[in-house]
């Protein structure tokens, strides 16, 4: 069973559970209540698992992603020196040598930003998840429970702001070019 269904299971004993008259209070089974709150919390690791395969994955895509820009600046470079060997070849190796770096360098770019985007929105989205399941399932009697998604927020929180300041880093890079 998932975290949705075993809240969605404490509504429902909440639901049904035998009112005392007058002060509007149910009554519930402590020990019903306290076994699927247990199975909430042996499910949570699964959502916490999910946050930190997403971070590795985004780590795995741009390294990835520089070890295919490294590659193609290599490429570039080894082709530029082929083509030195005539004056007339030069110039235009020189030229081409240029071109594909600046391709290269432009679609790498292009790659690392769209990596980062795409991490950024998986972050976002998932960030969101967690508030709405806090929002949506979580009262004062879940108190440690709140402490646990105030860490998940940070930990993607600080990971955004990894996201974020490598766009900037690489926007700046940019500028210096």
């Amino acid at each position: 069973m998932n975290v949705l269904e075993l809240l969605d299971e404490l509504d429902e004993i909440v639901e049904t559970a035998a009112q005392v008259p007058v002060v509007k209070k149910i009554m519930l089974d402590p020990n019903e209540i306290t076994e699927i709150v247990e199975e909430i919390r042996r499910e949570l690791p699964e959502e916490i698992q999910q946050a930190q395969y997403i971070r590795n994955e985004r780590n795995r895509i741009l390294d990835e992603a520089k070890a295919e820009y490294e590659k193609i600046i290599k490429e570039g470079e080894e082709k530029a020196e082929r083509l030195t060997e005539a004056d007339e070849i030069t110039v235009r190796a020189k030229n081409k040598a240029d071109e594909i770096l600046k391709t290269a360098s432009e679609n790498s770019k292009l790659m690392k930003m769209s990596i980062l985007d795409y991490t950024d929105n998986m972050l976002f989205n998932l960030q969101e998840k967690v508030d709405q399941l806090y929002a949506q399932y979580f009262t004062d009697m879940f108190d440690d429970l709140q402490q646990s998604f105030e860490k998940i927020n940070s930990n993607i929180a600080n990971s955004r702001a990894e996201v974020k300041e490598q766009i900037y880093k690489s926007q700046m890079e940019d500028k210096k070019q």
